[in-house]
């Protein structure tokens, strides 16, 4: 028996697509086979299984437990909850791989799979040998065997592990994500005054999108903060591994200005350390870095990328854009937003400031938010190439590390491919709204000549 996967679903990162018409059982069931024989011919017997709150997970974890077992892989089962716990236990239990079935941030008719083997992402090339080995059939055969164990109320004991922080009055928004039960535990561990909304999951996301690094979706938290005259919120995406934060006004924080508040905390205890941000991250973040005696490295968008950087060069700390924080000091390295929410209240102690003070103390500049526009699949990576291309004969400043990066006199623009989604992603930052403006229009000018634009859906 062989299987072929719709090329669209073997991501970069991840796996990911449409249920019904790129994702279905029996992509789940071959994933099973090809990742279990992965595991089987490394010497590793025993998978982590966990899955998050979409309508289809369910079936999802069936198929890909059938298929496990029957390549011998005994299955630990986890159950719902978000990636965050799923790495835990693999972090905890005696397992060789894992295996999360979650849609991440993306909307709720998507689901995917992101894996790791031995305590690292399983990503990249990685991903692409699953897809030849389902086509081929090359997978081992046996006889696994399925246990369950419930592991909840440990992670959630794990991540107040240490606590210092103060009573603060906070505001926490789970989106009806699969962090939902864990925030229910996770604040009756810690001190202060906590008003939840939207914790019981629902794979309809009834009350907003659980993508907190789009503004409209913490609309509900601000409103609670402001009401309440709370000290800050928090809120996570739909398996909980990012976090959005905002301070006691209302006003959002970005991933990137986070990762510069947890920097002044961690380079006063590790002076000198390699702190990495994703390419799409703000300068100020890397000067901010630099002006601590940090040493700032810029670094490819994607969890399993920041991951394996930060391993790579020892790492204490590191983020994305889209509020993924990675902790290495004293927790194991990995995504987790609610360990993100749990540093912040500690931070309130380190820095002796409140996060409304911590936001007031940022630096400015003139910078947009992330900008995603529809591309067609098969054309996306093509026009950064293009992009680049053009870049290069007019001898441009470059950073081409994950799409393309061009520093000028006014700041810095950024185009690159989405891994997750049929989409290209811009960004640009400068002193001020003029030079913004020219910023911007180098962006439309590179996109009319692969025959795109920012405001439609592009030709194919």
């Amino acid at each position: 028996m062989t299987h072929c996967f719709d090329p669209t679903l073997l991501r970069d990162y991840d796996l990911r697509g449409t249920v019904g018409e790129t994702l279905h059982a029996a992509d789940a069931w071959a994933l099973g086979r090809s990742f279990g024989t992965v595991i089987a011919r490394s010497g590793g017997r025993r998978i982590a299984l966990g899955y998050d709150g979409r309508l289809s997970s369910p079936m999802l974890e069936a198929a890909l437990i059938e298929g496990l077992v029957a390549t011998g892989i005994d299955v630990l089962r986890i159950g719902l909850g978000p990636t965050p716990m799923l790495y835990h236990a693999e972090a905890t239990q005696e397992v060789d791989g894992a295996i999360q079935i979650t849609g991440s941030h993306n909307p709720g008719d998507q689901n995917g799979f992101k894996l790791v083997q031995r305590h690292a992402p399983f990503f990249g090339a990685d991903i692409q040998t699953l897809g030849v080995m389902a086509a081929a059939g090359d997978w081992e055969s046996g006889a696994g065997r399925v246990e369950t164990i419930a592991i909840l109320d440990a992670y959630a004991a794990r991540l107040v592990q240490g606590f210092d922080g103060p009573a603060c009055r906070i505001g926490w928004d789970a989106g009806n994500g699969a962090a939902g039960p864990v925030v229910e535990r996770l604040v009756q561990r810690l001190p202060g005054e906590h008003h939840l909304l939207f914790t019981d999951i629902d794979g309809n996301f009834p009350n907003h999108h659980p993508d907190p690094s789009e503004e409209k979706n913490l609309a509900d938290l601000r409103a609670l903060v402001r009401d309440r005259r709370l000290d800050f919120g928090v809120a996570f995406d739909g398996d909980g591994d990012r976090i959005g934060v905002v301070d006691g006004q209302g006003r959002v924080i970005a991933g990137d200005q986070l990762l510069g508040l947890f920097a002044r905390d961690v380079l006063r205890k590790r002076p000198g350390a390699p702190i990495v941000a994703d390419v799409k991250a703000s300068q100020t973040l890397f000067d901010g870095i630099a002006a601590l005696g940090g040493r700032p490295d810029m670094w490819k968008t994607g969890h399993s990328h920041i991951k394996s950087r930060m391993k790579q060069i020892g790492s204490p700390l590191g983020g994305e854009t889209t509020g993924h924080l990675f902790f290495a000091d004293d927790y194991p390295g990995y995504d987790d937003g609610l360990y993100a929410a749990v540093r912040l209240i500690r931070l309130v102690s380190a820095l002796g400031r409140s996060v409304t003070q911590m936001q007031d103390s940022l630096p400015a500049s003139v910078i947009t938010p992330e900008l995603r526009f529809p591309a067609p699949e098969a054309r996306k990576f093509a026009v950064i190439d293009e992009v680049l291309a053009r870049l290069r004969a007019q001898g441009a400043d470059i950073c081409a590390i994950d799409g393309a990066r061009v520093r000028t006199p006014d700041g810095w623009w950024l185009l690159r491919a989405s891994n997750t989604q049929a989409a290209l992603v811009a960004r640009a930052e400068a002193a001020d709204e003029s030079g913004l403006a020219r910023l911007l229009a180098q962006i439309d000018s590179q996109l009319a000549e692969s025959g795109l634009s920012r405001g439609s859906k592009g030709k194919s």
